[in-house]
């Protein structure tokens, strides 16, 4: 029969005290990674940047356990952001998956002993057809360590787990280094917001990714009013388009400043065939058609706007509702 843990009957405080601890040790862990990182992982890392990002072929990531699910995790984020890896399974790698393998590819492979019995056919196969090998370990004296190109030692940090024993510090490592090592070859090869969207057309991020100009209102729906217009023009323009506002243009047709429903009960006073010139905002907000929406949503938040004056030229283009943002799923 299973072993099953004891029912909890610890206080909630106990358990706050436990989680803080347990936080404590990995900040302890990832400072020791840090200080690594400014020493000769550093130069590490720097080497197996360049050899991963002079390659043709993939980054073949392979681990067992729950180096294994680190492991995913890390191929994951290369992919996404322009790396392309895929996850080998060290027991299938063993079983017919090293065909999957290429010459051009480079394996990384994690083991926090270095001494996974798993890894062993994976390694001769890379040493095999000199396929680059990159070891992730905290054991400089591995047979890992020992058949690797290149070796990022991970700094030997305890375990947060009071036993010692279950993978927790040792795994926040191999992810952060992973994130580094991702984050790395994206600024070395340039990877944009824009390549960015490629690989993330869905949710709510492939929404925040898109442009201004693909949702935005354009032609006849904008509401416009040319310059010398009077209060009761911009009445007549906001009631007919329904945005709430109506861009005041000059005698070039460029954007000369915003009228807003707000400004017309703010100087509910002034007679009809007032110049609405006079109460307009004049350098209202505004952003490219090739804008992000995540960067749109950004600026209408922080100045608390409804909508936003798409210009192109100094012309007004189009607008951007937050309605619309929250209808794409951007905000």
């Amino acid at each position: 029969m299973p072993l099953r843990a004891a029912p909890l009957e610890a206080p909630s405080g106990e358990a706050v005290a436990s989680a803080l601890r347990t936080l404590a040790v990995e900040r302890e862990g990832l400072e020791a990674l840090s200080f690594a990182l400014a020493s000769d992982l550093g130069e590490a890392l720097k080497q197996a940047v360049a050899l991963i990002g002079g390659s043709k072929g993939r980054v073949i990531v392979s681990g067992m356990g729950k180096s294994g699910h680190v492991g995913r995790k890390i191929a994951a984020t290369l992919s996404s952001t322009g790396t392309p890896a895929y996850f080998v399974h060290p027991a299938d790698a063993s079983h017919g998956d090293l065909g999957m393998i290429q010459r051009d590819d480079v394996v990384l492979a994690l083991s926090w002993s270095g001494e996974t019995v798993e890894l062993a056919d994976l390694l001769s196969y890379s040493r095999r057809f000199r396929i680059g090998l990159v070891a992730v370990t905290s054991e400089p004296a591995s047979t890992l360590a020992g058949e690797a190109d290149i070796v990022l030692l991970l700094p030997k940090a305890r375990e947060a787990c009071p036993n010692r024993l279950a993978p927790t510090t040792s795994t926040t490592l191999q992810i952060v280094l992973g994130d580094a090592l991702a984050i790395a070859l994206l600024e070395a090869r340039g990877f944009s917001a824009r390549d960015f969207r490629v690989f993330h057309p869905g949710g709510q991020l492939g929404a925040q990714l898109r442009h201004v100009r693909e949702v935005m209102h354009a032609g006849d729906e904008l509401p416009l009013v040319p310059a010398g217009a009077t209060i009761a023009d911009v009445i007549a323009v906001i009631s007919a388009k329904g945005y709430g506002c109506a861009f005041m243009l000059d005698d070039d047709g460029k954007l000369a400043g915003l009228v807003t429903d707000g400004d017309l009960r703010r100087h509910a006073g002034l007679a009809l065939d007032s110049s609405a010139a006079s109460i307009m905002t004049k350098n209202p907000r505004t952003v490219s058609p090739d804008a992000l929406l995540a960067d749109a949503l950004e600026i209408m938040e922080t100045a608390k706007i409804n909508v936003l004056i798409i210009v192109e030229g100094g012309r007004p283009i189009g607008l951007v509702h937050l309605l619309d943002l929250l209808r794409k799923g951007v905000a």
